[in-house]
């Protein structure tokens, strides 16, 4: 198989078990936000931005380097046992120090959530382990089936425990507790993980080997973490929590979006990982990225024009203080399709100190344009702030990158997509109607305009698929 199928096939296999879910999830947007307050989403939200906070840093993000030497172990039992043994038993000292700590810390927590945040991060060190070893043995059909179990779950207990035994915040703490465990014993069992562990096969080198790769993405996950967390807690500190709730929603849709990209960067990785070295490696890069960058440009000035017309159908009116922050947020996202292309080519070459580098210079620059600016322009503050940091980040990665891999992106695209998002922008905030279906039309035309040339692509594939079809019958 080569480089462009095998992409395109674990992409789609990745994408069928996400995209369900996800979008399911994005459907029953209206049911949280008409059965919960902006008090309550909002506690939801900051405690899920808590756990994102204290994953990578209870497990030094060791996940991450489970992933990458798998790959490298491919085929030799032995070393996958080495590596299994080696991560697992790393994990469960991590887990057993940051139980001792919560104990210590317990009593000073107010909260009652406290015990579902402390199990939640335990289910969480579970799932994301087993999830990347089935990645690293290629079997991203277990990875994918994973998900869509973690997520239905979830979807299923948010109903029952919402809508009919009236949970509130409990009843969602739950169900991602329930979801990510059924999620790490289907991975669990299904590859025979527990069959791979041999306590004699812990390498303390290798843990090196592999903390060297690890520690460094710690920050470049905290930077994501101090994007959406610090965000939130300025926002609450300054403006409420009924505020953070607002920011909650108005982030939703852009994170649905990157969702999206984080679903291909999945297969995109390992990719990286196994043809960096190729000599077509520059060819391949080029043409995934310019590809992949056209599609999520495309998608991020449709969502921009359609949401306009549907937000106050998807949203609850006691939310409507968020339509004016999505168009911030989903440039922003922009630039993170950026940072994320090119940041596989990091971790691809095992450079991630460079990761770090640019990580914590934007979460700097998001801490302080937040606070600098929170009192004079209230909740744009969170959403200016990340737009400024991911925007930072996007162009020293992609500066960053050209030492190791020679694939720009194309500057005419970039370029003429400026106007487009003026018309779009201007239709978005407007009170005009023929302004919005304008913007609409602009967006449409755009979007197919840069992408004719996949489109055009697909569309051959479906009709010799239907001619072979026709010729088998």
């Amino acid at each position: 198989m080569n480089k462009n199928k095998e992409l395109v096939v674990n992409t789609a296999i990745i994408t069928v078990g996400k995209i369900c879910t996800q979008f399911i999830s994005f459907l029953l947007l209206p049911f949280y936000t008409a059965l919960l307050s902006t008090e309550q989403y909002g506690t939801v939200d900051l405690f899920n931005t808590y756990v994102s906070l204290l994953l990578p840093i209870t497990i030094f993000q060791i996940d991450q380097a489970f992933f990458r030497y798998m790959i490298d172990v491919r085929g030799d039992r032995e070393s996958q046992e080495t590596v299994v043994s080696t991560v697992f038993t790393f994990a469960l000292a991590q887990v057993a120090i940051f139980s001792f700590l919560f104990i210590i810390v317990q009593n000073f927590i107010s909260t009652s959530y406290k015990y579902y945040f402390y199990i939640n991060i335990l289910t969480c060190i579970f799932s994301s382990l087993t999830l990347q070893a089935s990645r690293g043995l290629g079997d991203n059909i277990s990875y994918s089936l994973g998900s869509v179990i973690s997520g239905v779950t979830q979807i299923i207990c948010n109903v029952l425990f919402i809508a009919v035994l009236h949970m509130g915040v409990e009843g969602m703490l739950l169900a991602a507790l329930i979801g990510n465990t059924l999620c790490g014993f289907f991975i669990l069992f299904k590859k025979r993980l527990f069959l791979l562990f041999k306590i004699s096969k812990f390498s303390i080198q290798d843990l090196k080997r592999y903390l060297k790769f690890s520690i460094p993405l710690i920050p470049n996950a905290l930077c994501w973490w101090i994007m959406g967390a610090v965000d939130r807690t300025i926002v609450f500190y300054f403006l409420g929590i009924s505020s953070t709730g607002l920011l909650s929603v108005s982030n939703k849709f852009s994170s649905i979006y990157i969702t999206a990209l984080n679903i291909f960067l999945i297969p995109w990785y390992e990719s990286a990982a196994l043809h960096i070295k190729d000599k077509d490696g520059n060819q391949f890069f080029r043409d995934v990225t310019s590809t992949v960058f056209r599609f999520f440009l495309a998608a991020n000035i449709c969502i921009i024009a359609v949401m306009q017309f549907v937000f106050r159908i998807m949203i609850n009116a006691k939310f409507d203080g968020a339509y004016n922050q999505i168009p911030i947020y989903m440039i922003a996202a922009l630039f993170n399709v950026i940072v994320g292309l090119y940041s596989v080519v990091y971790q691809a070459i095992k450079k991630t100190k460079e990761v770090a580098i640019t990580s914590i210079g934007a979460a700097v620059i998001n801490i302080l344009v937040n606070l600098l600016l929170v009192k004079y322009i209230g909740l744009y503050a969170a959403s200016i702030s990340s737009l400024i940091a991911f925007l930072v980040m996007a162009i020293y990665r992609y500066m960053g990158v050209k030492k190791y891999i020679n694939a720009p992106l194309e500057r005419k695209l970039v370029v003429s997509a400026i106007p487009v998002y003026s018309v779009v922008l201007i239709g978005y905030y407007s009170d005009k109607l023929i302004l919005k279906i304008a913007a609409l039309a602009a967006a449409i035309i755009y979007a197919i305009f840069i992408n004719r040339n996949s489109c055009k692509s697909i569309l051959i594939n479906i009709t010799q698929m239907i001619s072979r079809l026709k010729q088998g019958s």
